[in-house]
């Protein structure tokens, strides 16, 4: 069992910036492949970062390529989602998640894959 916490969320004006982390408890996160989804009013929910279990490779939306970061500090057993020109379209309850099985190098876009997940932060931004 993997417990996923995430915090960092809030409001922020376009242009600005936040950053988002999940700390797990209970298995280390080197142990899976992790993601960030999102998922605003009215929307499903949309894939946003995918980092790797191991060689840190990572994959992104084309909605954020360029402005969003994820990162993994195993020490401290927490994903982060950097997010800069932060756009009123970003506005969203964000999710991480770990994924239950991942091969070395292999990043995960589909949530169905993900089998543990945080209770959302809400991010706003504000145009």
């Amino acid at each position: 069992q993997v417990q996923l916490v995430e915090s960092g969320g809030g409001l922020v004006q376009a242009g600005g910036s936040l950053r988002l982390s999940c700390a797990a408890s209970g298995r280390t996160v080197s142990n899976y492949a992790m993601g960030w989804f999102r998922q605003a009013p009215g929307k499903e929910r949309e894939f946003v970062a995918s980092i790797s279990r191991s060689l840190t490779n990572t994959y992104y939306a084309d909605s954020v390529k360029g402005r969003f970061t994820i990162s993994r500090d195993n020490a401290k057993n927490t994903v982060y989602l950097q997010m800069n020109s932060l756009k009123a379209e970003d506005t969203a309850v964000y999710y991480c998640a770990a994924a239950g099985s991942a091969f070395d190098g292999e990043v995960i876009i589909i949530s169905n894959r993900y089998l543990y997940w945080g209770q959302g932060t809400q991010v706003t931004v504000s145009s």
